[in-house]
């Protein structure tokens, strides 16, 4: 009978292609950065920004969520027209090292514009890497092995957000705000370099 289910070796990576490994690992890396504040952020928010409350946090969702929709559509148009890999890569790679830094800006701000302005911020980068890295995924993937490798990315990034979740809490209570975003950054920036051995794999034409 033929077997069904995954093999235990492809939750390790090992029988996938470089850049597709990479990719995983460096997208589990930064939503497991994205998950360490991710779920207490209203209560950053509260206690960091001035009148900050429940509306204040959900505007701040809003924001980026609206700037990166918006944003995404004319980039990956962009990203289509130009032939070759090198201008995906590197949009990719350059703003997910913007998006690692930014969260070094919680670190100043006290006021619900100040606020604003960050996730617009975010919104506007996080709208050049996904058409970018999603580019990239969709041609590199292992034929025969699409929905594998999608699950085993969807897996991976689940499961260590939800527990980054709960450090991320602990780091709050115990350590404080401040050091649960450096924290963030630092994770950040070793996900963003993860996607540099890809490099040599990228196609300059297509």
């Amino acid at each position: 009978m033929k077997r069904r289910s995954i093999k235990l070796h492809h939750y390790f990576l090992l029988d996938i292609n470089p850049v597709i490994r990479f990719l995983i690992l460096s997208d589990t890396v930064l939503i497991g950065a994205a998950g360490l504040l991710g779920p207490i952020f209203a209560l950053f928010i509260e206690e960091f920004i001035q009148g900050g409350n429940e509306a204040i946090a959900g505007l701040a969702a809003g924001i980026y969520l609206f700037t990166k929709s918006l944003m995404q559509i004319p980039v990956a148009h962009i990203i289509d027209k130009v032939r070759g890999e090198k201008d995906d890569f590197w949009l990719m790679f350059v703003f997910t090292l913007l998006i690692a830094f930014t969260p070094l800006l919680y670190l100043f701000i006290n006021t619900p514009m100040q606020l604003y302005i960050v996730q617009f911020i975010l919104g506007l980068f996080s709208a050049f890497t996904f058409p970018s890295y999603m580019a990239i995924f969709t041609r590199h993937i292992d034929k025969t092995k699409e929905g594998t490798e999608w699950g085993i990315y969807f897996t991976l990034t689940d499961l260590i957000s939800a527990a980054f979740a709960a450090v991320g809490g602990y780091i709050a209570v115990s350590e404080g705000f401040p050091t649960l975003i450096i924290s963030v950054v630092i994770l950040s920036i070793i996900g963003a370099l993860l996607l540099l051995p890809i490099k040599p794999y990228i196609k300059i034409f297509r």
